[in-house]
């Protein structure tokens, strides 16, 4: 494992590497040795197998460097054409040699292009596509691409296997933008249960959950992922469940099994950002007057639900406070201080999933805004989504 997470940090910083780990190459770096695994071949007997293909690996510090030669080598048996005679074409060597203590090499091919290979991407991809092709001449889905699972330790990321997702779109340096502190999610009902989920994608160092609330059957039609009849038999807290179930992806999940109140609402002190998801407009209040007092920013969200008829009519709000921009929630006009009142039917915990996500994801939107990840042209502070006829508003700009 820690050979494996050593191999990470070496890819982690070659843009050739980084690439072929990216297109879905089951790539490793082993004593000084760059490993290509799983490629399949055809052998004599035109069966397909899966050999490793090695090339000697060229650096210049901790980065790689143009390869030094143009000659790979191969663990397995020699591959063949499609009707099992040698790739004559490509043979330059045929010897067992042993590279490592579990690392054997039984051929070297040759295939120079005119003017060398100019990086190790090239270079391997183009060993794979003519060893492959004939295995995929006979089978179309056998591919090297095989977008292993790629595991971090604590020190390299918060993730518990590498964000591909970032690095394939060649969005790193914008994700980097997201490597913060500490956020807190306050509420985890329908909204903050996916306020998490999208979260925890992203490189926040710490997520704070609280809640003091269990985590009943209606919970799961308002929350993502599908928690089974054994789970909610054992009705768990909350955030003991959200921590659990996001902690299989990533490290740093902190849970807090508390409603916030006077007593304990210092512990915000200490937050980059804070996620407002809760009902009670009585603790609301008392949030944010003490989030400007720490100086802290917030997004609050709310959702405001009416039956008409069959029907349901609502309005989704999202409201930013930082530094920047306070004074349109200090009035209670945009975030409101009141609980509610028995016409609001989402106080009776209707199921609406929909728009819990919706809710979330505008919400995650506008904070990934606030941290420059998304260019934010109009810079509002303060949006509203209504169902009927599908209006986005925007105001409070500062």
């Amino acid at each position: 494992m820690e050979r494996s997470l050593m191999s990470q940090q070496l890819i982690n910083r070659s843009v050739d590497l980084t690439r072929l780990r990216d297109e879905g190459y089951d790539v490793e770096v082993r004593s000084s040795y760059l490993l290509v695994k799983n490629v399949p071949y055809v052998n004599c007997r035109m069966e397909i197998k899966l050999g490793i293909l090695v090339s000697e690996l060229s650096l210049a510090g901790d980065v790689t460097t143009v390869p030094g030669t143009h000659v790979v080598m191969f663990s397995g048996d020699h591959p063949c054409h499609k009707d099992g005679t040698e790739m004559v074409e490509i043979k330059h060597g045929s010897s067992p040699q042993q590279l490592d203590r579990d690392l054997v090499v039984h051929h070297s091919f040759s295939s120079k292009p005119s003017g060398g290979y100019r990086d190790y991407h090239e270079k391997m991809a183009t060993y794979v596509a003519i060893i492959s092709s004939p295995a995929h001449a006979i089978d179309a889905t056998v591919t090297a691409k095989t977008f292993p699972i790629i595991e971090t330790n604590e020190e390299e990321s918060v993730f518990n296997y590498i964000d591909t997702a970032s690095s394939r779109a060649g969005i790193n340096v914008v994700a980097r933008k997201l490597e913060i502190g500490k956020i807190a999610i306050v509420g985890l009902g329908g909204t903050g249960s996916y306020v998490l989920d999208l979260v925890a994608k992203t490189p926040v160092r710490e997520i704070h959950l609280f809640d003091g609330d269990s985590f009943s059957q209606h919970n799961a039609f308002r929350s993502p992922g599908a928690p089974s009849v054994e789970e909610l038999r054992e009705k768990p807290q909350k955030v003991v469940f959200f921590q659990k179930k996001y902690s299989r992806m990533r490290r740093g999940i902190i849970a807090h099994d508390c409603y916030l109140e006077s007593t304990n609402v210092d512990e915000l002190r200490g937050m980059d950002f804070v996620f407002l998801c809760l009902d009670s407009g009585a603790a609301r209040r008392l949030i944010v007057t003490k989030l400007e007092e720490f100086g802290v920013p917030l997004i609050d969200v709310g959702m405001g639900l009416h039956q008409v008829g069959e029907s349901l009519l609502g309005v989704l709000r999202i409201t930013s406070s930082t530094s920047t921009h306070r004074e349109h929630v200090q009035d209670g006009n945009r975030i409101p201080f009141s609980d509610f009142d028995g016409n609001n039917d989402y106080s009776r915990n209707i199921q609406v999933a929909d728009l819990n996500a919706l809710s979330a994801a505008l919400a995650v939107i506008k904070w990934k805004k606030l941290f420059t990840f998304y260019l934010d042209l109009e810079n509002e502070y303060h949006s509203t989504y209504t169902i009927d006829g599908n209006a986005l508003t925007n105001e409070d700009r500062p």
